[in-house]
């Protein structure tokens, strides 16, 4: 039997929970911090998989426990399970996140599609801001075949969770968690409360029937996932969809997986029949290679499990105000404010009267530390209107006190530099192999000023 439903209201703060809403907080006197909660609720799945649940519930230990591995289904595009980690787990909850027209529901859509086609997975697209026609008319823009595609329009959880125990997908879709709303609730779609319980109920769900959920998020014009963030920490997987509405190349990043690494990149081209995968992701963060231009370096960064070759542009340039300025695109202004001072601590190159500009090519937002010395090379590059040796690739963490300090997987980065034809690399001393690889000429240096002397001796 279920229990009928009790709602109050609880202070974000302190915890208090009060039977009315108020502005402020008789505790801990706090104000707007009350939000709606659910105390009790009716059953959100059949009771066959609640008793299925009850059976798991019990307390063993885990050197009991049969080491299973999930087994993963693949979506059908290899960039797509590439950013899953692997592919996708049955009972997971996977929250994707972009700014509007970015791509999200396309390439849901083609995911469900391929899925139907080609596995004969069950699949349910549920939609809160589109009608079923408008879904019938990007399918058929986007040429999917339309007769393995379950649709519904609702954005009432009660309703959902009706049609799924009915229909019994393996993989469902909500577009978007923001537009969905429960009866239980008194707040409107988009409350913190009704993202929260909702998003809550969702993931049981997921678990307890073993069905994959995709969540649907928008996001805030800071580029953060809007709603609670505690709606981060209730799912398995968080990916982000980043990359211009004016480019064509959208880029999928995980940002947390509990099935697989973090920090997994899915890189697609946006095209008129929907998001194509891109095999060869390197080339498109290398501008042309003909004409060397002052300004430029290319580094091998790492993204998850896969080096990239991407493409630093700096821009220096005599400053006409009191305070010079900073820009970057693509990576920490702190950061480089921090390498600028280390610059001209032990090298001896003076930026203090300069407007600088750094931008990293093709989108991509360098956050581990390997980057250091390519920019700092860009940067002495355009402030002496000196183009770098053709064919250089430049890699490795600067210290505080000029030193160039190993990165992770040199050997892999490498090799993929090789891959695409560069035949000279500046890298840490800590990283150069003890053969010669292939044709490429190692450049090792462990000061920041052997690096700017490694740099004039091969121009």
């Amino acid at each position: 039997m279920a229990g009928k439903i009790k709602t109050r209201y609880q202070c974000n703060e302190c915890g208090a929970v009060t039977l009315k809403w108020a502005g402020q907080c008789m505790d801990c006197n706090s104000w707007n911090t009350l939000t709606e909660v659910v105390i009790e609720g009716k059953p959100l799945v059949s009771e066959r998989f609640q008793s299925h649940a009850a059976e798991q519930a019990a307390i063993r230990k885990l050197s009991e426990v049969d080491l299973v591995r999930q087994p993963r289904v693949s979506t059908g595009s290899a960039e797509f399970d590439r950013s899953l980690g692997g592919g996708l787990v049955s009972g997971s909850a996977i929250l994707l996140g972009g700014d509007p027209g970015i791509g999200k529901s396309t390439l849901l859509l083609q995911v469900l599609s391929s899925l139907a086609e080609n596995d004969g997975i069950n699949t349910l697209y549920i939609s809160g801001e589109e009608s079923i026609e408008q879904i019938n008319l990007r399918a058929a823009r986007l040429g999917l075949p339309a007769d393995g595609l379950y649709v519904l329009a609702e954005n009432q959880l009660e309703n959902i969770f009706t049609a799924a125990d009915r229909h019994k997908p393996s993989v469902l879709v909500v577009d978007s968690i923001q537009t969905v709303f429960s009866e239980a609730l008194q707040s409107a779609p988009g409350a913190v409360a009704q993202v929260r319980e909702c998003a809550a109920r969702l993931v049981r769900f997921a678990k307890q029937t073993r069905t994959t959920v995709f969540l649907v998020g928008h996001v805030t014009k800071e580029g953060a996932l809007a709603g609670p963030r505690v709606l981060e920490h209730m799912v398995d997987t968080v990916l982000y969809f980043e990359g211009d509405n004016n480019s064509r190349y959208r880029i999928i990043r995980s940002v947390k997986n509990r099935y697989g690494a973090v920090n997994e990149l899915g890189i697609f081209a946006m095209t008129d029949k929907g998001l194509r995968e891109v095999n060869n992701p390197s080339a498109i963060f290398l501008a042309s290679q003909d004409e060397q231009a002052p300004g430029t370096a290319i580094l091998v960064t790492r993204e998850g499990s896969r080096p990239l070759l991407v493409e630093v542009q700096a821009l220096v340039d005599q400053s006409h105000s009191q305070q010079p300025r900073r820009v970057t695109v693509g990576l920490e202004q702190n950061r480089l404010s921090m390498l600028l001072a280390v610059l001209h601590r032990h090298a001896g190159i003076v930026t203090y009267d300069q407007d600088v500009f750094v931008n990293v090519v093709g989108g991509i937002k360098l956050t581990e530390t390997a980057a250091d010395l390519a920019i700092l090379m860009a940067i002495v590059s355009s402030l002496k209107n000196r183009p770098l040796a053709k064919g250089l690739i430049v890699f490795g963490e600067v210290g505080l006190t000029g030193e160039i300090r190993p990165v992770q997987e040199g050997q892999e980065r490498l090799k993929e530099a090789e891959k695409h034809g560069f035949d000279k690399a500046v890298i840490p001393a800590a990283n150069a192999p003890r053969k010669k690889q292939g044709k490429l000429e190692m450049l090792p240096v462990r000061k920041l000023s052997e690096a700017i002397e490694a740099l004039n001796s091969i121009e």
